[in-house]
This record gives C-alpha cells, structure tokens and sequence, in this order.
C-alpha cells in the first residue's frame, strides 16, 4: 500500500516552524562559555526532529544542511566545543536560512541555494576547526558524590527492526548519546548478517547487548532509545555489580569500546532521524501541547458568525417575549431569560478560542533586539511582562507591524551608545519593556526605554524648517510630542536602513486606529519614553449604547462614551470657525448633529431638547446630539466596506433583534470628518 505523504506536510511545516521558533528562543538564552546543558539539549532535539522529517518527506537539502547543523551541536552537546558569541551567531543565522528553507519548500518557490552553500559551509568549517583545535577525549568514568547514589549496572539488549535506516534512526548515535551519560560496553550480534553479495545497505542486521555502568536508572536508558521506538526491541534488565553472563549467548561475539561521541564527517552523513510525533515526545521537548488540537482559523470564523447569528435571533426572541400577555408570559421570559444567559456563555466560549496569548507577537522581539544591538553597537537588555495576556487573533496579527516599529524607535533614537549612558551616570546597558495586561474590557501594550527620551526642542525646530509650525507659534510639550506622528516627519539627521526616511510612527497610529485603539506618547528628558496603546479584545464584537436619531438607530462604542447630558441653553455657544460647541468641564466641545449628518429627521432640533454624548478619539473630545438613548447592548459587527465601500465615520453594521439594521459609529472617523469640515 502506498501512503501519499504530502497529507502530512502541513503539520510538518507547522510543527517546524514552532520548533524553530523554540530554537531561537532557547539559543538566545544560552550563556557564553558556560551554557546550561540542557538549554542545548533541547537545541539539538529540534534539530534532530527536523532533520528526520524533512528526510522522511525527501525533502533533501533542508536534512542535509540540518545534519550539518544538528553535527555542531553534537560537538557542543558532548562538551568539545565551546559556546562562543561567533557560534551563537552562527547558530542563529542556521535558524534563519532553515526558516527560508521551510517557507520556499512550503510556497513551492526555487531556494537560495548560494546561501545554503555558504552558510553549511561556515558550520563544517566551524566544526573542522574544533576538532583541529581540541580533539575528542574518551568520556571518563562517572564518580558519584559523597550521598548520592550508588553507581547501578545494566544490561540492554537492543535489536533493531530490519527497516530502522529507512526510518532515519542511527543506533551509532544512541548507543553514544548512553555513553555521554555513563560507562557503556558493547558486544555485537553479528550472526544476521548476509553475504556481501546480499547486502542491503539500507538494511539493518545488527544487534548489541550494551552493558551500562553508573548512577542512572532505567528511565533515562529508555529515553534514550525512545527515538527508534517502535523501530526495535529492547529489553533493559539490572544485573548484580560483577558482570553476568549475557540473558542470550550471542554469536560472534565482538569487544567493542565506545568513546566520546565523534564529530559526524561531512563527507559520511549518518541515516536522518525521524520527525517524532508522539505526544510524550512532543511534551518533553517543548514542540506541541499534550492536550491540543489544530484547528484552522476558516473553522472559527464559521462557528463565530453561527454564534453571531444566534445572538441576534436570541435579542429577536427576547423582544418578542416582552410583548406576550397571558399566564405563560412568565415562563417564557424565564426560558429567555436563561437562554440569553446560555448565549452569552456560548459567545465567551467561542471568544476564548479565537484568543491567542500576546506572547505569538512577542517572542520575535528577543532575536530582533539581539541583531539590532550588535548593529548599532549599543547594549541592550530586552524585558518582557505579561506575555500571557489574550487577545482576538485578528488583534494579535496586526499588532505586531506597529510594535516592531515602536521597538525599533527606541532602539535606534532612545537608547544611547554605552559611553554616553556611563557619562550621564546609567549603566551601559540600555532596558527596553514589552509589557501587556488587560484594562476594563480593552488591552493595553506598553512600550518603554530608558534612553535619552524625546527632545522636544529638536522635534520643534524641525517642525519648523518643514512649515509644521509657524515661526512664532509656541506649542505646549504635549503638543510638540504628537508632531512624530505627523506623515513624513523624521528628526534624524541623515538615512539609514533604519530611521531617516519619514516613514513609521505615522503608520504606527494608522494601524492602530484601523483596529480601533489609540497610542499615547510619554517622555522624560534623560529619563526615556513610553508609548501606550490601547486596543479592544476582539473586532468581532462590540459593547454598544443604542441611541436613536429620528425613526433611525445607531450604536456608539461604549469605550468611546465619557459621560452623557442635556444641554441648557447657557451652555451652547457658536464660534465661526468651528460652529456649535458647549461648555463641558472647562473647555468648550465641537457639537455633531448625526441628524444632519447622516440626512435623518430628527425628532427634536434644539439641542436642549434633546441629549448630547460626550465621546472621545484621536485624543479629542466632541459631543454627539441625538434624540434619546435607547440602552445598551452587546453586537456582532458585520463589515460594510467588504459588500458595499468605507463611510467615512461609520465602522460597520449590526442586525438587531427586531431585524432593523443599525449602523455602528466610528467616532475618531466622525471628529477627523467634523475637522476637515470646519477647515474647509
């Protein structure tokens, strides 16, 4: 029977690349010269899994460079090599061109083979001069501490299956990796083996009988060959401390000493490993979760809009409730009452699995600090809180081009070079902070620096030299701060692949805005400066507050409302250049009559008869003059510019329970709008 393998790729590349993902995290956390030892452990597990599945598809070139790799940190592993800054280096651009690998193989575009070449080359060069440098000594024996526990003795019988090569396992390398761990003896059980003339090389038809001495239990053996299971017997059983005569005469019987793991030969790549996808496995080296399944983002979306319509039917139900008399009115209202409660619970759920945590968009930040530093040749130590923070998967994705630019910033314009910060009494490293948490019903990223912070007469002049400002304008600091996000703007002095050119903290804010959050700046000469934004937990769904303008119904977010009143006519001015406003705690607010707006006949037109709403975006204040507020309520948006184009002010649609449909307010668009009008 043939098994068609490409119904696996796709795990394959998902897998790959959240183990590459581990991989870059884990190296970047390795100590140089001193590394902890299972840091590299789990380095070379990746590498390992990789290697065998990539091998197992065919797909060649990403096993054979990976076996290169997966060579050097065997050296590194067994101790006869060190972990240098060159090495970690090294080790992460083997990260970055595997990473391309997996994307060309996956995409089905042609690959850089030159830099494939060049980089597998680097390491074979890097592992050559090892081994010229410091060859490899024989493991010595291991001697227990005072207290510990006795050095045990075992004996394993290892009888692997005909088809193990074909499988990608080597015995070679399991029989060192025990070695690497305690004092190993090997006798070879060669009577299986054919004739020249019929021998398969793919075939395996060896066995041992290893007997093993040290202060190590079975569990450790059995992890060791846990990467051929299924690919062999084995059978591990404790025998005295004098050495027994083996369970089965084995014959020929041939001495064979192990020593430290070799460096594999470029020349002579050992038989590939396999991708080993069984759940203990996969928990143990950190590449899947036990109690996880994959499910594609299609799915959720499909079972998110189901939920949606459901709400919407359930508030259609309700408000047909309210209308029936009677003696089953009550238990009715009770059934709805308890149905509506089922469906928010429903809602939650659904929600829940589209949330991912804030750590997906995080975790590429440590290898970009990492670079950039070495770049620019300044010290910098990344900090990280609240990486388990959820939020909405459509967030979560574009969130991360915004962030990237804030790091850059403060990389490049915040921290200063390690003399500067010595002079001005720091220390030479700089702290840049990736922080997250939840606020109220929103999400609020922070990202802070130590530096230098803004300099706002730096930020003035150069307003001025563009026209920004008038020569004889004097701006409040606050005011100064917001001319970076101005389009084009840029204080650097010349271009550079990272700052110069105009372009960034405006697209930063557009982002933002898109997704319905806001940036506020914060800065402190000599001190640093923090940026805050501040987003919804989901784009799916919205709290609300229905208010009614004529026979129409609109919904304005709940994070966007202040407060709402009812004018008196003392209150109400009009200034030429900006139209109606009204005196709202100290300062006077533009008025926007959504009647006229929107071409609607309201019910009342002096705007003491009606109600104002006091909302807020882009850092701005204005009131919304409506006939009444109808009450709140949680909707499911439904995208306008997908079927119909963008409104200006208007951010989607929803379907209420009458089967009306309401419009959903932008209300930064809606003050941008009322701006351009009162300038024109």
């Amino acid at each position: 029977m043939t098994v068609d393998l490409e119904q696996f790729h796709a795990a394959f590349y998902d897998e790959s690349f959240e183990a590459l993902a581990t991989m870059e995290t884990t190296l970047l956390q390795l100590d140089v010269g001193a590394p902890e030892p299972e840091l590299i452990n789990t380095i070379f597990r990746v590498a390992h899994s990789i290697k065998g599945g990539s091998a197992t598809f065919g797909f060649t070139d990403i096993a054979s460079f990976t076996h290169s790799l997966e060579s050097l940190l065997d050296a590194l592993r067994g101790g006869t090599m060190s972990v240098t800054a060159a090495v970690c280096d090294l080790l992460l651009r083997a990260v970055d061109v595997l990473r391309a690998l997996l994307r060309a193989r996956q995409a089905g575009q042609p690959i850089d083979a030159q830099r494939v070449a060049d980089l597998q080359f680097d390491l074979e060069v890097a592992l050559a001069g090892r081994s010229a440098a410091a060859p490899a000594q024989p493991v010595p024996a291991r001697v227990a501490p005072a207290g510990a526990r006795a050095p045990s003795q075992w004996q394993v019988r290892f009888r692997p299956h005909r088809k193990l090569f074909v499988h990608g396992n080597d015995p070679l390398r399991l029989v060192q990796a025990l070695a690497a761990i305690a004092e190993v003896d090997a006798q070879l059980d060669a009577q299986n083996l054919p004739p020249l003339a019929a021998l398969d090389p793919e075939d395996c038809h060896l066995a041992w009988t290893l007997s093993v001495r040290g202060p190590i239990d079975s569990a450790q053996i059995q992890q060791i060959f846990d990467w051929a299971e299924g690919d062999c017997e084995l059978l591990l059983q404790s025998v005295p401390a004098e050495p027994a005569e083996p369970a089965e005469p084995v014959t020929p019987p041939v001495a064979v000493a192990v020593p430290a793991p070799p460096p594999a030969s470029p020349a002579a790549p050992s038989p590939p490993a396999p991708l080993d996808t069984s759940a203990k496995t996969q928990a143990a080296n950190g590449l899947a979760d036990y109690g996880s399944i994959r499910v594609s983002v299609e799915k959720i979306d499909e079972l998110m809009n189901s939920v949606g319509e459901l709400v919407i039917t359930q508030a259609m139900l309700t408000q047909l409730g309210a209308k029936i008399e009677g003696p089953q009115a009550e238990p009715l209202r009770v059934g709805l009452a308890q149905l509506e409660r089922n469906m928010r619970e429903l809602q939650e759920s659904v929600m829940r699995v589209r949330m991912l945590p804030i750590s997906f968009v995080f975790s590429r930040f440590p290898r970009m600090v990492h670079d950039l530093a070495q770049q620019l040749g300044k010290r910098i130590e990344l900090k990280l809180t609240g990486e388990h923070t959820e939020l909405d998967k459509t967030v979560l994705e574009k969130i991360g081009d915004p962030l990237v630019h804030l790091v850059r910033n403060c990389i490049d314009h915040g921290i200063e070079l390690p003399a500067a910060r010595i002079a001005a009494g720091k220390p030479p490293a700089g702290t840049v902070q990736l922080a997250a948490c939840h606020r109220g019903g929103n999400i609020v990223v922070e990202v802070s620096d130590d530096g230098g912070g803004l300099d706002a007469a730096r930020i003035l002049r150069k307003a001025r030299e563009r026209g920004l400002i008038g020569p004889h304008d004097t701006p409040a600091d606050a005011q100064i701060l917001e001319l970076i996000f101005r389009p084009g703007f840029s204080t650097a002095e010349q271009t550079t692949d990272l700052s110069g050119r105009g372009v960034g903290m405006d697209v930063v804010r557009r982002n933002v805005k898109e997704l319905g959050g806001k940036i506020e700046l914060a800065s402190q000469a000599g001190r640093g400066a923090r940026f805050t934004i501040t987003l919804p937990l989901t784009l799916a769904i919205v709290d609300g507050q229905l208010v009614s303008v004529g026979t129409e119904t609109y919904i304005v977010p709940l994070t966007s409302i202040v407060e709402s009143l009812q004018l008196s006519a003392a209150q109400i001015s009009r200034i030429s250049a900006q139209g109606e406003v009204f005196a709202c705690r100290g300062e006077y607010l533009p008025i926007i009559r959504l009647h006229s707006l929107f071409g609607v006949e309201p019910r009342a037109r002096a705007l003491h008869e009606g109600l104002v709403v006091v909302a807020e975006g882009d850092g701005r204040r204005v009131g919304l003059f409506v006939d009444d507020l109808l009450g709140q309520q949680q909707v499911v948006i439904k995208s306008l510019q997908t079927h119909y184009g963008h409104i200006e002010g208007v951010a989607g649609a929803t379907i209420l329970g009458d089967g009306a449909v309401a419009l959903i307010l932008d209300v930064p668009g809606l003050i941008r709008g009322a701006s351009g009008r009162a300038a024109a």
